[in-house]
């Protein structure tokens, strides 16, 4: 059985952080959590959690951080003089509509400050749950650079419950970027992470592309996975009960964090032609959006 939950809340001294890895294509970001429910078993930042003193497993997932003062903290640093509006990227470490979000509502608290500042943002989610906040979105699109990608790695459900255990369907992260484009809201897919051996050959690389062009995606991001440290202890012993097959591969594949380069590019190359195929190559397609999307989350 799942362990229980522990919300553990703090009160947080800055919530805007500067971005330390270049290349990002964005240099701010914010998390109202840390840790997160969804147990996706390749999640990059399930590292972060070691930094906290806890575990990158169960504790990653059960063990959540919650910044109770997060948006007044962050009125208080989009009011400073000294703030030029940059774009910030809400939830790179976590998903900001995690399950604690239903109880807590930072997220919600902390897009009605960025309307009421005009503030750029992009955002990254599986949930379904930003539906709830529509409205705000709407009305941030109206005033600012507002873009959400909806994490969509597969839409085959054998894959997808074992490896995201914790998230809604990813029909149903399709059907809210819908609505949200509807709203006015710049939305797109991340395909990412394609987990070699499972989502990359060409049925499901197009399955995902097909379906998000069909939903209103104004741009498809991919990533190969990647597995750091903290990240690849976990996802190794799920590969071996799960899909053992696949596991002298990945020995071969992941002697570091990175799959080879000849196979990243190879791989990449089919999704732009299947993105082109669909019509997703479009000169719209934020550079900002694409980097945010590139962290692989």
């Amino acid at each position: 059985m799942p362990s229980a939950v522990i919300f553990e809340e703090v009160q947080c001294k800055t919530l805007i952080n500067r971005v330390q890895a270049p290349g990002m294509g964005f240099n701010w970001t914010i998390n109202p959590y840390r840790g997160c429910q969804h147990a996706c078993v390749y999640c990059f930042a399930r590292g972060t959690h070691q930094y906290l003193g806890y575990d990158s497993g169960r504790d990653f997932e059960n063990r959540i951080i919650v910044k109770i003062n997060a948006p007044a903290v962050l009125r208080d640093e989009l009011r400073r003089p000294s703030w030029q509006r940059e774009l910030i990227v809400l939830g790179t470490v976590c998903d900001p509509y995690q399950q604690a979000e239903a109880k807590y509502q930072l997220t919600r608290h902390i897009l009605e400050v960025l309307v009421h500042f005009a503030q750029p943002v992009h955002m990254l989610t599986k949930s379904p749950l930003v539906l709830r906040d529509i409205e705000i979105w709407a009305r941030l699109a109206q005033v600012a650079d507002a873009a959400i990608a909806f994490s969509v790695p597969t839409l085959d459900e054998e894959v997808w419950r074992k490896t995201e255990p914790g998230t809604a369907k990813p029909i149903k992260r399709l059907q809210a970027l819908q609505k949200l484009g509807e709203a006015g809201v710049s939305c797109g897919v991340m395909l990412a992470p394609i987990i070699p051996g499972l989502t990359d050959d060409e049925a499901h690389l197009e399955q995902v592309i097909r379906a998000a062009a069909e939903h209103g995606a104004q741009f498809v991001a991919p990533n190969v996975l990647h597995l750091k440290p903290g990240t690849k202890e976990w996802f190794m012993p799920v590969l071996r009960e799960a899909y053992p097959h696949l596991l002298d591969r990945y020995v071969k594949y992941y002697k570091g964090s990175y799959a080879p380069k000849y196979y990243t590019q190879e791989v990449l190359a089919k999704v732009a032609e299947l993105r082109e195929k669909w019509g997703l190559n479009r000169p719209r397609e934020r550079q900002s959006a694409k980097g945010q999307l590139s962290m692989g989350i």
